[in-house]
């Protein structure tokens, strides 16, 4: 079998670093997350992956790792819960890059749709190419002509892991209300946090830029009240990131793991949020 070749500093090797992270993830917390599908996607690439070998064994890179796999958790449990009433819904990854969830949820009656940009897709079409009832969709998210490709007549949610926390405040308000005006009795689930946890978080992810001001930024310590006020069609919840839905007593988690999660949920207030569609 030929692997897919991706080189070093390039949009494809971003790609990377999430499929990563579930497969250790997978390797080091058995007992909390459980992902055959990053290895196998792995095994198709031709890459040195050497410097991310290096970090493994970093005792914060692996909480961030555990991070990774507890927000795939928790956006899988809100998409399940969802299907259960919706059987036949479509279930909409947003700025997908290699990620599965909506496989992973799949009660084989609904439809997948995975959107994310050209380049992107392009690399997920030979890696993860569609299955029966699934669509891999080349889009800008801030283009909202990719809602018309979506058949909501059964239902719909929506989900953006580790995605609108590069986008402007007024983009993220502008795809809610999109939304919520198009997909009545549908849901929109994505994380976020608040704006130390956001600046943190920008400045591992966009290291060599200079991040002068998070505020540019969309981020929410208090999600309920900062945005039922946009909108009159939607209803706004949320959770604790870290414990919000799966205990982490279990053997594979350290102790002190579990105080960084409790730090994480109350003071850098991590969260999923649920913003569903009147």
């Amino acid at each position: 079998m030929t692997r897919y070749k991706i080189k070093s500093e390039s949009v494809e090797e971003t790609l990377l670093i999430p499929l990563y992270a579930r497969k250790l993830c997978a390797e080091r917390f058995p007992d909390i997350f459980s992902d055959d599908t990053a290895a196998n996607v792995l095994n198709q690439i031709d890459y040195d992956f050497s410097t991310l070998d290096a970090h493994a064994d970093n005792f914060f890179y692996s909480f961030g790792v555990l991070e990774g796999g507890m927000r795939q958790i928790d956006i899988a449990c809100e998409v399940q819960a969802y299907l259960t009433n919706h059987p036949r819904a479509a279930v909409v990854n947003l700025g997908c890059g290699l990620d599965y969830t909506g496989r992973q949820c799949d009660n084989g009656s609904c439809h997948i749709y995975n959107i994310d940009f050209p380049d992107v897709i392009g690399v997920r079409n030979r890696l993860l190419p569609p299955g029966e009832r699934e669509a891999n969709i080349a889009s800008d998210l801030t283009d909202h002509s990719w809602m018309d490709a979506i058949d909501a007549s059964d239902g719909a949610i929506f989900f953006a892991a580790g995605v609108l926390v590069y986008f402007q405040p007024d983009a993220v308000r502008h795809l809610i209300c999109s939304l919520a005006g198009r997909f009545s009795g549908g849901c929109l689930i994505f994380d976020t946090c608040g704006r130390t946890g956001t600046k943190m978080m920008l400045r591992y992810a966009l290291k060599g830029n200079n991040i002068r001001n998070v505020d540019t930024y969309f981020y929410t310590a208090h999600a309920k009240a900062d945005i039922s006020g946009w909108s009159e069609r939607i209803t706004v919840s949320s959770r604790g990131y870290m414990l919000g839905y799966k205990s982490l007593k279990k053997p594979s988690v350290r102790p002190l793991y579990r105080l960084l999660a409790r730090i994480a949920d109350s003071i850098i207030r991590m969260q999923i949020v649920r913003i569903d569609f009147k």
